[in-house]
Parts: C-alpha cells; structure tokens; sequence
C-alpha cells in the first residue's frame, strides 16, 4: 500500500514508522531483525531502508595502496524484501542520485516493481567522504526533482530508451526529503522551500523531514510550505540522542539546532547510558506535542537499535 494510503486509512491517527540502515557486508540480516522484532508491537505501515553512497578504500598489495570504489552497505532492495515477506509490512528503499547512473536506477525500479514495493524515497544524497561538494554521477542525476521525474515517467511506461504500454505499469508513491531547518547547501530558507516545491512538482507524493529537536523549526517550515502551495504530507522525522558525542556530531553534520535543555542535560550526563535516557526522555516530550499537532506519521531514525525507540514508542502509541 501506498504512504499516502495508510494516511488516509488512518482518517486523523498519528501513525508510527521507523528507518534502518542496512548492514556492513560480511554481517548477518538476523542482527536487523533483531532490532525490528520489538517494535512490530506499535504496527508500522511502512519501514524505511537507507542506501550508502559509494566509498573508497585503500588495499595494501604488496606495499602499495591501491585506491578502490566500493559500498560499504550493500543491499536495500533486498532487505526491503526480506522484511517486506517477513513481517508483511511495506518497506521504502531509499534511492539516491549520487553513485547511480539512469540505467542502474531503472534496473532497480524495475526489480522494485517485481517484488511489490510500492514506494520510493528519492533523494539525491550527500557528497562522498572525500569530496567537498556534492558531485553528480556521470549519466545520473544531478537533484532529486529529476529523480522523481523519472520515477514519474515509468509509472507512465516512459523507460529511459523506450515507451512501452502494458497493464503492468509501475505505480509507485514518491516520497522527498525536506528542511525544518534548510539544508545545509541553501542559501535560504526561501529557496530551499522552492527546491521542495519542485519536487513536489515533478510528481513527490510525501515528504519526510530532516532530523530535529525544536518542534517550532518542524511548525514554521510546513507553514512555509503550505504558504508555497506544497499540500502533500510532511512526516517529521525525529532521532533520540543517544551518545554524548551527538551536541558535536549532529549539529556538525546536519547543521541543525539543539535546544539548551536538551544540550544541558546530556552535559550532565556521567555516562552514555544516561544520556540515552535523557534522548529518550526529551523525545516522548516532542513526540507527544507533534501528536497533538495532528502529524500524519511519527518517523524514527533508529540508526539499527530499537531499545531507546521502543521506549519512546511504549509511552506515545
């Protein structure tokens, strides 16, 4: 079933969904399962599955480093899959524009479609590590509007070097990452609402947002929208601090803000299993309030572990 399905199957409820990541290559599925098993409980709709962008690496061959490109996590489309037959719930693989070519991104559509997944998340991804600036692949996308289009296209049987008309077309719901706080490339928040209306306008069903920590950031960005003409879904997505080294890494990354009492009460923290505590403390406070806003969908970034979510779940579902 499509995200936007399940929205309005829900007629008003907040639904609860979480995001994995897949594993390192060489390590067990089981360890994933392990981690969704606790939370099936709360009745995801949908599970998301992130994509790695591509690497390099450096193998000693006889004194000599040679430079390789490889993915560190391989494997969304099957985990999608894979969890998709197991718990019988709709998975989300994400696909990005960086380390894909427009065929390889058709291949991977097309497999999609013969499996039964009925929604995409489409991004254009981050710079990889050793690059300053995002950097497009050759023959892929540059952004993620031209992502959507074609996504958009062959579920109108529009392929990349063909038309073809079958009763058998593809149809799958789109979904695009949005800002409450800009993303980190925009020179605006005005102009980055306009890069979401594109995508919206190129064919994005949902939008799913960046993490973050002050509500009023999530409130006055889809007010922004909304002002724009963007009436489709806009999910929150909510990450629960968990290590202490998040007051440096998150803002870092993420160029987002953290609220005082939250950056003060993990600095108070002796240990990490308190500051757990506190993420998991300070997000059931910011789930209950965008609940009560009326959100569509409460969206985890569990990063594999589901300790601190299934807490956070037990006491908002």
């Amino acid at each position: 079933m499509k995200v936007t399905d399940h929205i309005k199957k829900a007629k008003g409820k907040t639904l609860f969904s979480f995001e994995l990541i897949p594993p390192q290559k060489g390590r067990s599925i089981q360890e994933l399962y392990n981690n969704i098993d606790p939370l099936m409980e709360f009745n995801p709709p949908f599970i998301d599955v992130t994509t790695s962008r591509e690497e390099f690496i450096y193998i000693d061959r006889d004194g000599l480093l040679d430079k390789k490109l490889t993915r560190m996590r391989p494997g969304t489309v099957g985990i999608c899959a894979s969890i998709k037959h197991k718990y019988n719930v709709d998975t989300i693989p994400h696909v990005l524009c960086g380390g894909f070519t427009k065929e390889e991104t058709e291949y991977l559509l097309v497999d999609c479609h013969y499996l039964g997944i009925d929604n995409i998340m489409a991004l254009r991804g981050d710079a990889m590590k050793e690059e300053k600036y995002f950097t497009p692949t050759e023959g892929g996308h540059r952004y993620a509007n031209e992502l959507v289009e074609q996504i958009v296209s062959m579920n109108q049987g529009q392929f990349l070097h063909e038309v073809i008309e079958s009763d058998n077309q593809s149809n799958f719901c789109i979904g695009v990452a949005g800002y409450p706080e800009k993303h980190m490339e925009a020179p605006s928040m005005d102009s980055d609402i306009r890069r979401l209306k594109d995508k919206v306008a190129a064919g994005a069903n949902y939008v799913v947002t960046q993490m973050f920590f002050d509500n009023n950031r999530y409130f006055k960005f889809v007010e922004k929208a909304r002002e724009a003409g963007i009436s489709v879904p806009i999910i929150p997505g909510i990450k629960p601090v968990a290590v202490k080294r998040h007051l440096q890494l998150l803002p870092q990354v993420f160029k987002l803000d953290m609220p005082d009492e939250l950056v003060r009460a993990v600095e108070q923290c002796k240990t990490n299993k308190e500051v757990r505590e506190v993420g998991v403390e300070f997000t059931i406070q910011q789930s209950k309030e965008l609940m009560d806003a009326g959100v569509p969908v409460l969206h985890y970034y569990s990063m594999g572990k589901s300790d601190n979510i299934k807490k956070i779940a037990s006491a908002i579902f």
